[in-house]
């Protein structure tokens, strides 16, 4: 079952299916990309054997249509291997894995309500979703950045500012002075009485 899946979806490109089958066939797919990127003849014949798609030689002619002709159409169509190892293996020679995507459909099938989900090949490029704009979060890291380079520059000014306000304790205490200096008088007068007093006796 799984082998016929994996030829449908490499001849149509997506298949239509449960949600467990599609999970279960993705594996057997992945591993036959892995087969075609490696391109030789016994990967071939590996691919071949797994897949169930034994080559067919001989075309008798058909309808006035010469064999030659049906056995061209259907290796352009209908021949699995030949179309994994020299179409779907080339696109995905730069990536490392992840050839396939499972699509979850709203809803559930008919009769039994099973979860559906479409399985097909990865279209787009690595190039092309490595120049994808940055999303939210990556944009706030830099923000973030930008942040922390501003704070350092204001940390490095703050040393300067802080001679001046080893200064202000300094201009404070003079202020405090003058508080004391009423009551020092205050001292001062009762003891120059009493000094005055004293001399006057």
């Amino acid at each position: 079952m799984l082998a016929n899946m994996v030829c449908s979806l490499i001849e149509k490109k997506e298949i239509t299916t449960t949600l467990a089958k599609a999970k279960a066939a993705r594996v057997v797919a992945e591993k036959m990309v892995t087969l075609g990127k490696r391109g030789t003849l016994h990967h071939r014949r590996l691919a071949a054997a797994r897949l169930r798609a034994p080559q067919r030689r001989f075309f008798p002619r058909a309808k006035g249509v010469p064999g030659k002709q049906l056995r061209e159409q259907w290796s352009r169509e209908h021949d699995v291997v030949r179309i994994l190892f020299d179409e779907i293996a080339p696109s995905f020679q730069d990536r490392m894995g992840g050839y396939t995507r499972i699509i979850k459909l709203a809803g559930a099938r008919k009769g039994d309500a099973a979860q559906m989900a479409i399985l097909k090949w990865v279209d787009e490029p690595l190039e092309e979703k490595a120049k994808a704009p940055p999303t939210p979060a990556a944009e706030s890291a830099p923000a973030q950045d930008k942040a922390a380079e501003t704070a350092q520059p204001a940390e490095q000014a703050e040393p300067a500012e802080e001679p001046p306000a080893a200064e202000e304790p300094a201009n404070e205490e003079p202020a405090e002075e003058p508080s004391e200096t009423p009551e020092a008088e205050a001292a001062a007068e009762d003891s120059g009485d009493t000094d005055e007093s004293k001399a006057k006796k």
